[in-house]
């Protein structure tokens, strides 16, 4: 379970160039401060990033449109070029904006991920503070 402390000494660890990844999913929602926790780290990628990640013999699985769903670790899996909207840096980090956040989660259409989307519209900009 990652608080945002932990959630950010945890990305600061990944040996990634900050403009080939982003943080998206339940990660963003800690950073932009709607939710307190995580249980794990989704990332988008690029395929630059992908590639690297593939030849370093990662596992790698193939998803519906034929991008890559990279196993990076227990803790984090990577997505080759999810995003929807805009990247912005929140507390040193790549992360999606909320816009794209919330436009991602109505794709995914899980009762989650909707739920997540009431949270953003109610909380509005009243955030998390940690």
């Amino acid at each position: 379970m990652f608080d945002k402390v932990t959630l950010l000494q945890r990305l600061r660890e990944l040996p990634f160039p900050q403009q080939e990844y982003w943080v998206v999913a339940g990660a963003a929602m800690v950073l932009h401060g709607f939710r307190p926790r995580t249980h794990d780290i989704d990332l988008g990628c690029s395929t630059l990033l992908a590639d690297e990640l593939e030849k370093r013999g990662y596992a790698v699985s193939r998803c519906e449109d034929g991008t890559r769903r990279i196993a990076y670790a227990e803790d984090v899996e990577i997505f080759e070029n999810w995003l929807e909207g805009t990247v912005e840096i929140v507390s040193g980090v790549p992360v999606v904006c909320v816009d794209g956040l919330m436009q991602m989660k109505k794709a995914l259409g899980r009762e989650k991920d909707l739920a997540d989307i009431a949270l953003i519209e109610r909380t509005g900009r009243e955030r998390v503070i940690v």
